[in-house]
Formats: structure tokens, sequence, C-alpha cells
């Protein structure tokens, strides 16, 4: 490709360890969060017998994944949507896999004009671009209880009154209108931490209220406990608390074989309840190589799931 590939993909090898547990390493393998294709792009190479679904909201990562991975012909096909709404049907096929990667790509990140950063000069952060909700809705038009929720839940901070507050105090005078204007509001009113701005959590937290971000990953959760694809392998990828939260919770309970009250005198349930396995206790973490070369994975965690045959 003559295009420079913008994002490099987190826990590649441990991803690739992970879905060596698939049994007949074939079937469909659905990347929920295609991206740029980096994750399909190995997966489509270490396994040559798998057919893979791209799913992504955004219309630029599929264009660019499309091309990127069309050396592969039919073994790989895109489809541009919310992870949630495709993957109930798509369920309904032979899966062997499943991966998404819940991280916000570096190419949405760095690109100014899509309003994610500190630096950029409007307030956007949707990963679909035609959505009708963007931080700037958010931001302008929020009332103060609802942004304290979202900065006190989805930012887990302590000062979120005062940030709440500021914000509406600074967009009475005027619209906040890009994210620098935004940043420096927070700034002001929040503790300093170490060389990482300030406002980070909170710019993460309007970020996951405008993608409903966590709601994504409950229906993707609900789907799976609904429809369980038989001996597939799940690797999620999460990159918040919030997030780990919710997938070691589902992955623990599908584990789970006896579902009786912990203070029953024996087991009544039949003892036969887990839909599989949990293919590792501690999630997978990057390695000092990867942190080195790709500082953003730090905080990036892989659990993985395999469900019985």
């Amino acid at each position: 490709m003559s295009e420079k590939i913008p994002h490099i993909p987190v826990l590649l090898d441990e991803v690739l360890q992970v879905f060596e547990n698939i049994p007949k390493q074939e079937g469909d393998f659905i990347d929920c969060t295609l991206g740029y294709g980096g994750h399909s792009e190995a997966i489509l190479k270490q396994f040559p017998h798998i057919h893979l679904i791209g799913i992504d909201q955004d219309p630029e990562a599929i264009a660019f994944a499309t091309q990127r991975l069309a050396p592969f012909g039919e073994r790989f096909e895109a489809r541009q949507g919310r992870f949630s709404d495709l993957l109930p049907s798509l369920l309904e096929g032979s899966i062997c896999g499943i991966l998404a990667d819940f991280g916000v790509s570096s190419l949405q990140l760095d690109k100014k004009e899509r309003g994610f950063s500190f630096l950029s000069e409007n307030l956007d952060m949707r990963m679909n671009p035609e959505a009708e909700l963007s931080a700037y809705e958010v931001v302008n038009h929020y009332p103060q209880h609802e942004l304290e929720r979202i900065f006190r839940e989805y930012g887990e901070e302590r000062a979120y009154k005062k940030a709440a507050k500021a914000v509406v105090d600074a967009r009475e005078k005027k619209p906040i209108v890009s994210g620098m204007e935004l940043s420096e509001i927070l700034v002001r009113v929040l503790p300093k931490r170490g060389k990482t701005n300030p406002a980070t959590p909170l710019f993460q937290a309007i970020r996951i209220e405008v993608n409903d971000e966590l709601g994504e990953i409950v229906r993707l959760l609900d789907a799976l406990e609904s429809h369980p694809p038989k001996g597939a392998v799940v690797g999620l990828i999460t990159f918040h608390s919030l997030e780990d939260r919710l997938v070691k919770q589902r992955f623990k309970k599908w584990s789970t074989s006896c579902i009786c009250p912990p203070d029953a005198f024996r087991c009544t349930c039949g003892n036969d309840h887990a839909l599989g396995k949990v293919l590792s206790r501690k999630p997978y973490i990057a390695s000092a190589k990867e942190l080195q070369e790709n500082p953003r994975s730090r905080s990036a965690k892989l659990r993985a799931f395999q469900f019985f045959a």
C-alpha cells in the first residue's frame, strides 16, 4: 500500500496466542472493531482457513482496511455499522472466533479534525461521523447534573462537580467549540497528575458518552450469552477499568457451573450451567518491548473465553 499504516494494533502477539485455541482454526471469524485492519491482517495470515468479517462504524477505517486486506480476496469482507446491531445475525453462522478491541485508533485520536484530542479545533469525538450526538452537544447542552454523572461514572474523577461547574460557567459566556478550549477550562480546576494532562479522563468520559461505548460492550456480551457460538474463542481488549470490569464479571458468570445460593447446604441446580471456560486467569497485558514501541498499549488488557463445543 502506498498509504502509511496509521495504527499499531495492541497486544498482537497475545491475540494470536489466544486464537491458537480455536479447535480446527477454520470457519467465520468476526473482528467487531476492524479499525485499520492490523489485527485482521495478522489473523488472516496466521490462520489460512479462516474467513474474516470485519465490522466498524467509521467509513474511513472501512475504506482503508478494505484496501489493505484486498490481497486476501474473498476471505475478507467488511460491514459498516455498530457491532451490537450486526453481531446477533452473524452468530447464527459457523463462528470460530470473535475479537473486539475497544480502544480508539491512533488515527482517530491524532487527526485534529475528528475532535478527540486536546489540540483539536473542534469538538466531535464521534466514531461514526454520521451519528447525531457529538462532544459539542454534550459539552454545550447537557445539564450540569448530567455532566457530573459522566465525569464521575466514566471519568472516575473525584473533582467531578467542580469540573462540571467550570464547563457550565464557561459555556454561559460563549459556546465551547474546541478541544483546546475545553482542555484549558478543565485544567484550571483539576489537580495536576504528573506529565499527564489532568483533563484526560474527562475527555475519555465524554467520548464514552458520545459513542455509548459501555452500552455497546454490554450488548455484545448479551448477544454472546443469548446465542453462545459453540467452540468459539472470544478475545476482548479493554482500555478502561469500567470496560474491563464488565468483561471480567461476564466471563466469570459464563464459567460458573453451580448457580446455587452461596449459603446452600448442597447443590440443587444441576451444576451444569457453565457456557465455557476462561482461557487465562489474569488478563494479558503489553510486554516491556511493546510498551516501549507503543506507549498507548499501557492500559490495554486482553481477556479470553472459549465456549463449549
